[in-house]
This record gives C-alpha cells, structure tokens and sequence, in this order.
C-alpha cells in the first residue's frame, strides 16, 4: 500500500507549501504545471492499455460501460454531490478546504484504478503520477482555502485503501490475463484523464467505470465460446 502512503504524504507536504507559499506562484504557471503533468499521465495510460492481448474486447467493455455510465449519470450525479458538499460548508474556510480537497483526490478514476493496480500487480505508477497530481492541487487549493486541505489526506488514505485491499482478496483468483485486461482498461481511463488536463477533450471517465463490471462478463462468455469451438 505504498502508493496510496506516499499519494496521503504528497497531500499533507504541499498543502504546508501551498498554504505558507503558494499564494507567490503564478496562475498561469500553475496552469502549465497541469497541462505538463495531463502528458504524462496520458503517456502513462497509453502504456498501460496496450497491456491487452484483445482490443476488441476492451472496446466492447469500454462502450457498454459508457453507455450505462452516461445512462445512469455517475459523472454528472458525482459532480452534483460534489456541489452539494461544497455550499453546505460555504463559509466554513476549514470546512470548504477539507471538503473540495477530499472530493478532487478521491472522486476520479485514479483514485479506484492506481490501488487497484498496485494490489494486482504491484506497479504504483498511476499513485506516483497521482500523488504528484494531487500535489499540485494542495498548493492551488491551501493557498486559496487554508489548511483544511491538508487534513483531506486522511479520507484519501481511507478510500484508497478500502480498493487496495478488496482487490487484494481476489488477487489469489486473478488469472495473468485477467490483471493484464484490467491494466488495460484501467489505462484507457487514464489517458482519458490526461486528455483533458491537457484540455484536448472532455471525456468523462467517471461514466467509463461500468466498464470494470462488463470486463469479466464478456471474458467469461468469450472463455465459454472458444471452449465450445
């Protein structure tokens, strides 16, 4: 669980930066900071799908999951809730900052993929890039809302544990090909994040998490096709 540790650090350090500190940087130069940080990330993400022996199958998993994602508004029900906190605790400066912090680092598809990934495989790539991610947030976010932010770590800690060890239970039923399909389908997620920190697109990967659901499902019935052929 050494992602998920040293993503809780990144957020504690630069929150003391961004709140001593930050308030000197420059908007634009934050804004850069990110759009360098969303190239990498898509980078990462791009190395990560093509961890897939069946792109068919990914594309199937990818699109069946979006639709139902987009049918059911997880992105846009996310983003609601995520409104909803944030005026409940208007006015509050400890508050605001605790809640928009807990929100932008847990409420996003690294936040499931990069424990996950760990657990399966060990590779804490997408919680090394995250925890730098989040870094950058800390010091934009402290330095306009105070040190509430800071204390954000301890639900991130939290949530990305609780899919750090649910997918070590089933790392032991976990086939090579299987974990190898779920990096794959986690990378395009990724990509899809970097893509619009670079603000190329505006794709939401909160719909795409169905996917995870479909993914097994169709390697079942494709596992049962080839049996049978």
């Amino acid at each position: 669980m050494h992602g998920t540790v040293m993503n809780a650090l990144s957020i504690v350090m630069m929150s003391l930066l961004g709140y001593f500190a930050g308030r000197r940087m420059n908007e634009s130069l934050k804004n850069y900071m990110m759009k360098v940080m969303g190239l990498v990330v898509f980078v990462i993400g791009l190395d990560m799908a093509f961890e897939t022996s069946n792109f068919a199958l990914i594309t199937l998993s990818l699109l069946t999951g979006s639709i139902t994602g987009h049918a059911i508004g997880i992105e846009r029900r996310l983003e609601r809730f995520g409104v909803r906190i944030e005026r409940r605790f208007q006015g509050s400066r400890f508050a605001e900052g605790f809640v928009s912090g807990t929100l932008l680092f847990c409420v996003g598809s690294m936040a499931v993929i990069g424990p996950v990934q760990e657990a399966l495989t060990g590779d804490v790539s997408v919680l090394l890039t995250k925890s730098i991610l989040d870094g950058i947030a800390s010091i934009v976010l402290s330095s306009t809302l105070g040190i509430g932010v800071l204390f954000s770590a301890l639900p991130v800690l939290l949530y990305q544990s609780f899919f750090y060890f649910g997918a070590s239970a089933v790392k032991a039923h976990a086939t090579v090909n299987a974990v190898a399909e779920i990096t794959s389908l986690g990378g395009v997620m990724i990509a899809a994040i970097g893509l619009n920190l670079m603000k190329i697109a505006e794709l939401k990967p909160g719909d795409m998490l169905p996917s995870f659901l479909f993914l097994p499902i169709y390697m079942m019935l494709l596992s049962a096709i080839s049996g049978m052929i």
